[in-house]
């Protein structure tokens, strides 16, 4: 059994920043890509960043310069800092965690997301 959980959602004024954090936990073999997609009302889901097992990162042109994606692999946890919230940036943001099982077999695990709300 493997569960993704996130956290650090919530409402911020224009210009603000929040970090959000999701953890993996379970029957986990390996770790591999981790990413933070978010899907505003109306329009479909979208990656916002991604960072490999080897820490290479990739971001949405919307969101490099403001947003930072990290992780710590011994915490099997990934962290998404945002700055200078603006907000287009108001959407339910989800984490997905590739991960290979004991049994070998890897697929794609997906928090139930975390509400971001950027607003005055």
């Amino acid at each position: 059994q493997v569960r993704v959980v996130e956290s650090g959602g919530g409402l911020v004024q224009p210009g603000g920043s929040l970090r959000l954090s999701c953890a993996a936990s379970g029957s986990i073999f390996r770790l591999n890509a981790m990413g933070w997609y978010r899907q505003a009302p109306g329009n479909q889901r979208e990656l916002v960043a991604a960072i490999t097992s080897g820490d290479s990162t990739n971001y949405a042109d919307s969101v490099k310069g403001g947003f930072t994606i990290s992780r710590d692999n011994a915490k099997n946890t990934v962290f998404l800092q945002m700055s200078n919230l603006k907000p287009e940036d108001t959407a339910v943001y989800y984490c997905n965690s590739r991960m290979t099982t004991p049994n070998l077999m890897t697929r794609d695990y997906w928090g139930q997301g975390t509400q971001v709300t950027v607003s005055s």
